[in-house]
C-alpha cells in the first residue's frame, strides 16, 4: 500500500511543530490522573461559549546586534554579544490593543571592565555573563528576556485569562496566567494517553496532567484547527501554575479551550498556523519593528565601536 504523505503546515524556515523522531521522553515526574483518572482518558468537549473573556497575550522577541570583542587586557580579547530584545502585552476585548512595550539594548559579556556602549541607536548596557562561549552568551539573553516578560505580565490588569506566549517558569503563579507552548519536542505522556491527542477535534482539550521537575505545573493538550496531519497537528500545550487550586486550573483550561481557537491564524497570513494565534503574531511584528532596522543598529554599533576612546 503506497503510504499517506501529510505536509507540515509550518513554513519549513521555522522548523517544524512536532518531530517524532526527535521528541524525546520527558524527565519530569508525570501524573496523568489528576482530572481523570488514566484508564477513562478522552478528549473533553468545549463548555458552552457564555460571555467573551478578557484575553490578554505576552509575548517577547530577541535580536543578537554584533558579536564583539572586547580588549580586557593589551593583547587578550573577550567575546561578547550586543543583543536587542522586547516583551509586550496585546489586550482583546471589542477591540485589540497593544500595550506595555518594553525594550531593552544589552552588552553581554564576561569581561570585567566593560562600560556602557554608548550608539545613536541606543545604549547597551553591559551585563554581566560567567563565560564567553556564544551557548552562555545566548543563554543570559534568554534570561533577560524571560524577566522582561515576567515584568510585562506583573504590568498588567483586569483580565480573566493572561496568555504567555512559552512554557511558565516558576515566577508566573499569579491567577489568570496560562502558558502556551506551540511546537512539540518532548514526549509527557504514555503512548495510550498520547494516541488521545491525535483524537482531539478542534476545541476540544486533553485531560490535565501534573509535571513535576524544579517546579510543578499541570498541562494539557489543546487542538486548535487547521488540516489534520500527524497526532500533534494544529496542536498547542497549555500550562497553570500548580500553586492554584486544581478547580481553578481546570476552569482557565477549560476557558482557555473555548476561547484560544477562536483566535487561531492561518497558512495564507502566518507561518505557523494555526499555533501561532493572531494576536501573538501582531504582538511579534510590532515588537521587531521597535527594535529597529538591523542594518542601522549594525552600523551604529560599527561607529560607536570605531570611535576614539
Amino acid at each position: 500500500m503506497t503510504p499517506r504523505i501529510f505536509v507540515e503546515a509550518w513554513d519549513p524556515e521555522y522548523g517544524s511543530a512536532f518531530d517524532a523522531f526527535e521528541m524525546v521522553p520527558s524527565a519530569a515526574e508525570v501524573d496523568p490522573g489528576v482530572e481523570v483518572p488514566a484508564e477513562r482518558w478522552a478528549p473533553i468537549p468545549p463548555e458552552p461559549p457564555g460571555v467573551a473573556p478578557r484575553v490578554a497575550f505576552v509575548d517577547g522577541v530577541r535580536r543578537v546586534d554584533a558579536v564583539v570583542w572586547l580588549e580586557e587586557k593589551e593583547s587578550e580579547l573577550r567575546r561578547g554579544l550586543c543583543a536587542s530584545y522586547a516583551a509586550g502585552v496585546v489586550a482583546v476585548g471589542a477591540r485589540a490593543e497593544i500595550r506595555e512595550i518594553q525594550v531593552r539594548r544589552q552588552l553581554f559579556t564576561a569581561c570585567a571592565d566593560a562600560a556602557p556602549l554608548v550608539t545613536e541607536a541606543g545604549v547597551y548596557a553591559p551585563e554581566p555573563v560567567a563565560g564567553e562561549s556564544l551557548a552562555q552568551l545566548l543563554s543570559a539573553l534568554q534570561e533577560r528576556l524571560r524577566r522582561l516578560e515576567i515584568e510585562v505580565t506583573d504590568l498588567e490588569k483586569g483580565f480573566d485569562l493572561l496568555v504567555v506566549d512559552g512554557p511558565l517558569s516558576m515566577h508566573h503563579a499569579r491567577e489568570g496566567v496560562l502558558g502556551y507552548v506551540k511546537s512539540h519536542h518532548v514526549s509527557y505522556l504514555p503512548s495510550e494517553l498520547e494516541r488521545v491527542v491525535g483524537r482531539l477535534e478542534p476545541f476540544e482539550r486533553t485531560p490535565l496532567f501534573l509535571t513535576t521537575t524544579s517546579y510543578r505545573r499541570y498541562s494539557s493538550y489543546l487542538r486548535l484547527g487547521g488540516e489534520r496531519g500527524h497526532p500533534f497537528s494544529g496542536v498547542a500545550r497549555l500550562e497553570v501554575s500548580a500553586e492554584l487550586p486544581l478547580s481553578r486550573v481546570r476552569s482557565l483550561a477549560s476557558l482557555a479551550a473555548k476561547t484560544l481557537p477562536r483566535y487561531a491564524s492561518v497558512p495564507h497570513k502566518e507561518p505557523r498556523a494555526p499555533q501561532n494565534l493572531f494576536p501573538i503574531g501582531a504582538l511579534e511584528r510590532e515588537l521587531r519593528r521597535r527594535l529597529g532596522d538591523p542594518a542601522v543598529v549594525h552600523r551604529a554599533l560599527r561607529a560607536a565601536a570605531a570611535a576614539p576612546l
